[in-house]
């Protein structure tokens, strides 16, 4: 296959930082070191170095709406970012996110004709009823979302849950399963390195040691932990628990840590933007815990896995899946008791923490690069199905509202470029009979200072 000239397109990338963000990173690396040519496009962030990526990051303007939904919202319908992308050559676009992200894939494919990819992470109908109110609103924005979805050519899960999630959402087209990867190598890092990072922590020798990684908000089973820890804090159980991570519910979390009097057991540690960082901690700890039925495939278990530490799992969970339990990793019912139950049978034996580890590290490892160039072996199955018209053609309201949007932008860049025109003419005119007159100045100096002479 000839090399493919990928759009990759996310509403969340680096310095923002989550497990969306983190593929689209990945796919974009492993794509321009192995296959062909990888382009982000994304929301503008102040303070965003792009220059430590392999590949091009276009980013288009956004709105600072942290406080709200945690991200910048983008405004992707910029002429001098789409008229860039549209002369970038694209052979495919891989949107990641449903909203800006799709939108603007439909926009751009208007423009160079070429298909759209759409992967879905994340289960949207937790964050809809997080962000709307009312049964009705909510329904309509899910009914939105999934038209959107509907509209690419082809569509991508990551898990067999995050499938059936999306037709929760109404979503009735077919989809493909392509599980995404970890970044994180098989095996463990220097002792030096994990000294390092865990300095200024308080962790015993001999003392277990729990973990937990990501985005720190309810809806990842915090909530969970925190009551099992709290069980075994009051049967007098000696142990020690480090979160890693940040987010808009982080300080709620910390509170209700110190109000059930977790202060010394239960440590806070701020996001970590290295990875090999990431990996000390995943090899310093014993038991990793992940009981988020929210999450669609939950790459921070498999970044546990590579570095040899089994995670505790909430059965039929999407995180859970492919998860043998007691063999590749433990699972237990969604609630305080299962887990503190779980955990107490493991701090009383090490040893099947160790070799549970080393079965995740076996058994459910998948690196990026296995997992991206499935991807791209696709990508050219796409492309080949799209030019000979195997998609079904996009009629629906909003790809005609698409397509006489793209009409007027084009006509308004047109316009513009022809407004452009007229005055770059009209400086080169000035800028002329202003050199003649400067040239005419010179003259007559030169002519007084020979009269004069």
């Amino acid at each position: 296959m000839e090399p493919l000239n990928v759009c990759l397109v996310n509403d969340s990338f680096p310095p923002a930082i989550d497990g969306v963000a983190n593929a689209v990173v990945n796919y974009g690396r492993v794509i321009t070191g192995r296959h062909g040519r990888a382009t982000v496009v994304t929301p503008y962030y102040p303070q965003a170095d792009d220059s430590v990526f392999p590949f091009p990051v276009v980013r288009y303007p956004s709105l600072d709406m942290t406080k709200l939904v945690g991200y910048r919202a983008g405004m992707p319908f910029d002429f001098d970012v789409l008229r860039q992308l549209e002369t970038s050559g694209f052979d495919i676009i891989h949107s990641h996110c449903p909203i800006t992200s799709t939108l603007l894939s439909r926009a751009l494919r208007e423009r160079i004709h070429v298909p759209v990819v759409f992967t879905y992470h994340t289960k949207f109908d937790i964050d809809i009823a997080n962000a709307v109110r009312g049964k009705l609103l909510r329904d309509s924005a899910a009914r939105i979302l999934a038209q959107n979805i509907a509209a690419c050519d082809e569509v991508w899960v990551v898990s067999n849950g995050a499938g059936e999630n999306l037709r929760k959402l109404g979503y009735e087209g077919a989809y493909r399963v392509m599980p995404n990867g970890v970044d994180l190598p098989r095996g463990r890092v220097d002792d030096e390195l994990i000294s390092r990072v865990t300095e200024g922590f308080d962790l015993p020798a001999g003392m277990p040691v729990f973990l937990f990684v990501g985005r720190m908000m309810w809806y990842k089973g915090i909530r969970i932990i925190l009551d099992a820890l709290k069980q075994l804090s009051d049967g007098g159980a000696a142990f020690r628990m480090v979160f890693v991570g940040g987010g808009n519910d982080k300080d709620e979390i910390v509170a209700y840590s110190h109000s059930l009097g977790l202060d010394g057991k239960v440590l806070f540690s701020p996001p970590i933007r290295d990875r090999d960082l990431i990996r000390a901690w995943y090899c310093r700890a014993d038991l990793f815990l992940f009981p988020s039925t929210f999450d669609t495939n939950g790459l921070v278990v498999r970044e546990a896995a590579a570095c040899g530490l089994a995670s505790v799992l909430i059965a039929g969970s999407c995180a859970a899946e492919d998860v043998a339990d007691g063999e590749s990793g433990f699972l237990i019912e969604e609630n305080a008791d299962s887990m503190a139950a779980m955990l107490r049978r493991l701090m009383a034996s090490p040893e099947v923490m160790a070799r549970v580890g080393e079965g995740a590290q076996r058994e459910i490892y998948v690196s990026w690069e296995e997992a991206v160039s499935r991807a791209y072996a696709r990508y050219g199955e796409v492309i080949e199905n799209y030019r000979r018209g195997a998609y079904p053609a996009h009629d629906t309201f909003t790809d005609d509202l698409f397509r006489g949007m793209a009409g007027v932008m084009s006509v308004m860049d047109r316009s513009r470029q022809l407004q452009q025109s007229a005055l770059d003419q009209m400086y080169a005119e000035a800028q002329s009979k202003f050199d003649d007159y400067m040239s005419y100045m010179e003259h007559m100096n030169h002519a007084g200072q020979d009269r004069f002479m």
